[in-house]
């Protein structure tokens, strides 16, 4: 059985920074992509970043480029997103997802979800 549980969400001050974790149970993340998402009120649910797990390699939406890293602990089996520079449009609920094949969970598509973690931008 797989299990997303992921933490660190929380309130953040503009332009501050906030690491969110994703802890995998029941699958190996250097076997399986990991992706993290994100939806705010009232509008569609948005890609973020994803990493494979087989070769590392990953992705990054547009509006998170050059301020969000996500990374990996194998021995840990978790995946982390450390969001830097955070503005007013970062602010969602953020949600980890996981799939075997790495392109789709790119395009969104995913396994497995976890439960969300709220993220607050406000000074």
């Amino acid at each position: 059985q797989v299990q997303l549980v992921e933490s660190g969400g929380g309130l953040v001050q503009p332009g501050g920074s906030l690491r969110l974790s994703c802890a995998a149970s029941g699958s190996p993340l250097d076997y399986f992509a990991i992706g993290w998402f994100r939806q705010a009120p009232g509008k569609e649910r948005e890609g973020v970043s994803c990493i494979n797990g087989r070769d590392g390699n990953t992705y990054y939406a547009d509006s998170v480029k050059g301020r969000f890293t996500i990374s990996r602990d194998i021995a840990k089996n978790t995946v982390y997103l450390q969001k830097n520079r955070v503005n007013p449009q970062d602010p969602a609920v953020y949600y980890c997802a996981e799939n075997y094949e790495y392109r789709a969970v790119v395009a969104g598509m995913a396994d497995y979800w976890s439960t969300g973690t709220v993220v607050t931008v406000s000074s």
